[in-house]
C-alpha cells in the first residue's frame, strides 16, 4: 500500500517537475531539496489526492516534507475514511 502511494507520488511529482524524471532520488529526500516550492508541494497533493480518488482537504497534507511522509498521511487518512 505504501509503496503505490509512494509510486503515484513520485509520477506525480516528476510531472510537476519535469528536470527530475533522469534524476535518482530516494522517497526521504525533503521537496525543498528536490526543488519544489510552495506552490510544486500544494499541486502534488492535490494531483496525487485526485489520482487515488480522495476527495478531502489537502491542508491535513502541508506539513509532509518528503514523499515518504506524504504516503503515511495519506494512507492514514484512508484507514480513518473506512
Amino acid at each position: 500500500m505504501k509503496e503505490e502511494l509512494e509510486a503515484v507520488i513520485r509520477e506525480n511529482l516528476i510531472e510537476i517537475m519535469p528536470e527530475l524524471e533522469d534524476e535518482s532520488f530516494s522517497s526521504e529526500e525533503t521537496f525543498v531539496d528536490l526543488g519544489a516550492n510552495s506552490l510544486d508541494r500544494g499541486e502534488l497533493i492535490t494531483l496525487t489526492l485526485e489520482r487515488i480518488g480522495l476527495d478531502i482537504s489537502r491542508i491535513d497534507f502541508v506539513n509532509a516534507k518528503t514523499i515518504s511522509e506524504l504516503a503515511d498521511l495519506i494512507a492514514q487518512k484512508r484507514k480513518e475514511l473506512n
